[in-house]
């Protein structure tokens, strides 16, 4: 059984290949809210001639796709891209949202308000891995979301990602460059852009690490930390506050969350 996942964040549309549980291979789109369903269709079915088709790429053909689930945070864009699945493979998906079982409890002020994305990660981690967890995913925003040993979500925080706060810095000054976000040689830097590497990564890693220590402070209990997101890498070799890195963590959730509500 084939399953095609699908991640739309605000910077990238990351899709994931799931074969019976198996995921098979992942790779990613930029988000653009002004594609249209036929363009979706073509990047999601084929890539430039040099990359080749993106599902043969690891052993399939867009037939061979049973079904489809999607978590979005980019309302602009569900349209478009709902449309180019039904047209490109004749699949009406699966939304993570409203009336979708997950499996997990969101004792928040207002849970229609937390995001797919943020579901589907609680679920990766607490059937991946159980709670207590306090799920981490560092993306275009940073967030945690800490997961009870019964399944509730029942706090979180949001702030900046990296690359967006990175790029704060260097669209309001006039000589500082873009840089790579990466783990500098040394703090001690000696020019702009290591500087700016430096002060960007140690300066996000102490708010990381700061962030989790907080959380352990006023949660009487003891968990452990997954974190997961495109810049997750960066970091989670980097501290020991961080128990398990799992850049798969939100298709394990869609995974989960698909096969609750599996239509026969």
């Amino acid at each position: 059984m084939l399953l095609v996942a699908v991640d739309i964040g605000n910077t990238n549309v990351v899709i994931g290949f799931l074969d019976d549980g198996h995921i098979a291979g992942t790779y990613r789109i930029t988000t653009k809210a002004n594609h249209t369903s036929d363009e979706y269709g073509l990047m999601i079915t084929q890539f430039h001639h040099d990359a080749g088709d993106a599902f043969l790429a690891i052993g399939y053909a867009p037939g061979d796709v049973d079904d489809v689930i999607i978590t979005s945070v980019v309302p602009k864009v569900m349209h478009s891209f709902r449309a180019s699945i039904v047209k490109f493979l004749n699949i009406d998906p699966m939304i993570v949202g409203p009336g979708v079982k997950t499996g997990i409890n969101i004792r928040m002020d207002n849970p229609q308000n937390m995001g797919a994305d943020c579901i589907a990660d609680c679920a990766g981690a607490y059937y991946e891995y159980g709670g207590p967890i306090l799920v981490a995913d560092f993306g275009t925003a940073t967030t945690f979301n800490y997961v009870t040993a019964d399944a509730s979500v029942i706090c979180g925080l949001i702030t900046t990602g990296i690359r967006t706060g990175a790029a704060a810095l260097w669209d309001a000054t006039a000589q500082l460059p873009e840089v790579e976000i990466t783990r500098p040689a040394s703090i001690l830097a000696k020019s702009t852009k290591p500087a700016m590497q430096a002060g960007l990564y140690y300066n996000f890693l102490g708010g990381i690490e700061r962030t989790i220590a907080q959380f352990h402070r006023e949660i009487d209990e003891e968990f452990r930390v997954v974190a997961t997101g495109g810049l997750s890498r960066v970091f989670a070799d980097d501290t020991d506050m961080i128990d398990i890195y799992d850049p798969d963590l939100i298709f394990k959730g869609m995974l989960h969350i698909y096969e609750r509500n599996i239509r026969q």
